[in-house]
């Protein structure tokens, strides 16, 4: 078979990493993909929201599955465009990805459907969303409707917080058209979880469970970013806990989107507050998080392109009766190496070493998140560099191998949290 995997971040190396791993692949091409993809395939100089580009190319080069790794590309409607020419694609279609692509419709969704999450009201006007959040008080959290790659998400402590919140999204833009509309809604508190399962709107297989650590700095400081770390399984999801919300929150919103007239393809990811009331839905992603995927996906025993294969086809009943997914019991720790200055503006250019001699460690897996090949060397090219990712025997095992890892690696300014995995322990 011939692979196409479109993205250029830490997610797409580790399922181009994965993919080469599956007896029923030939070769895999990468669009544009980065430093680490060009180890395991043939990067294509094509960008992720290029759909035109991507389907001339997926035609020319008679790919076989198209695996589609970031939002942006989905909530644009590439899967509709690769279907229309009967090219098998993995990744929702553009109505089903607006779970990801709009927080309202999502919201909405869940609200029709019984499905828990936190109170909102929807505002398309900055003074009104103002004005309620004087009248409901703080904390709150302020959401951008549309895509804001990982960080339209304000936790306010204080009303002033909020209602500045409000006027950086609906008055400066910063989020631009994602910013038309704003939701304000309850703070929630309590650990979070990352819940990922495959579908193909008919069954459900779930995935190793995770936990992400969104924000900059050590002890869940500073502003929100796209992952700075994760590990998996994540050992505060009991087996109760995690029956509770397959049945609260996933069966209900996948029934929910066929109720709908909605056909849902891919991976759906749930964000879950886990709060004294019950697990609470915090917002729904169209594909694997970043960078739980670089947790989750070494732990995975199974042929990835065969549970893609069925999803994409609607014969996912079929390999959950076939034995479905394996994983092996080894938890796995990432943790991100990001730029100076990230999330925030960043150098790039800037020499990587030591990637061989971590990448020689055993059980260590260096994913390349926002990096380029330069001349015989990596450059960085992106606010998150690397992945690194380790196997261990128990958490705190492939905690120390990951950050010892880490220690063999250096590009100036390099920064990352030292406490991934720290509440597993």
């Amino acid at each position: 078979m011939r692979i196409l995997v479109v993205g250029s971040g830490g997610r797409e190396h580790a399922l181009v990493w994965k993919i080469a791993q599956s007896k029923l692949v030939d070769k895999i091409f990468c669009a544009p993909g980065n430093g680490g993809t060009a180890l395991q395939a043939e990067n294509i100089d094509i960008r992720a929201d290029d759909i035109a580009g991507l389907v001339r190319f997926g035609r020319r080069e008679k790919i076989d599955l198209t695996v589609v790794g970031p939002e942006v590309p989905l909530t644009l409607g590439i899967a509709d465009e690769f279907e229309k020419c009967r090219l098998p694609v993995f990744g929702p279609n553009k109505a089903a990805a607006a779970m990801e692509g709009s927080k309202v419709f999502s919201k909405e969704l869940m609200r029709t459907y019984g499905v828990p999450t936190a109170d909102f009201k929807v505002f398309g006007e900055a003074g009104a969303a103002c004005a309620y959040i004087e009248k409901a008080g703080a904390p709150c959290v302020v959401k951008a409707d549309g895509l804001a790659a990982g960080k339209g998400v304000i936790v306010a402590k204080t009303v002033d917080e909020a209602k500045a919140a409000v006027r950086q999204i609906m008055e400066g833009r910063v989020f631009g058209p994602a910013g038309d509309r704003v939701i304000v809604e309850e703070c929630l508190t309590g650990q979070e979880a990352s819940i990922l399962v495959l579908t193909d709107s008919k069954d459900v297989i779930p995935l190793a469970t995770s936990q992400d650590h969104k924000r900059i700095f050590d002890n869940d400081e500073g502003p929100n970013t796209g992952g700075m770390g994760a590990y998996s399984p994540a050992p505060v999801v009991t087996p109760a806990l995690f029956d509770e919300i397959m049945k609260k929150i996933v069966y209900r919103t996948i029934d929910g989107l066929v109720k709908e007239g909605i056909t849902y393809r891919g991976i759906l990811y749930a964000g879950v507050m886990l709060t004294k009331d019950g697990p609470k839905t915090l917002e729904f992603n169209a594909r694997f998080g970043d960078p739980e995927t670089e947790a989750i996906l070494p732990r995975m025993t199974s042929d990835i392109v065969e549970a893609m294969l069925a999803a994409a086809s609607g014969n996912l009943g079929k390999f959950a009766q076939a034995g479905g997914l394996a994983w092996q019991t080894r938890p796995c720790v990432c943790v991100v190496c990001a730029a100076e200055g990230y999330p925030g503006e960043y150098k790039k250019g800037l020499p990587v070493s030591g990637l061989d001699a971590a990448g020689a460690m055993q059980d260590v897996m260096i994913f390349h998140a926002g990096t380029k090949k330069k001349d015989a060397g990596v450059v960085t090219g992106g606010g998150r560099v690397l992945c690194v990712s380790a196997l261990g025997a128990a958490i705190r095992d492939a905690r120390d191998k990951a950050y010892q890892a880490v220690g063999k690696i250096h590009f100036e300014g390099m920064q990352y949290r030292t406490d991934i995995a720290a509440k597993a322990l």
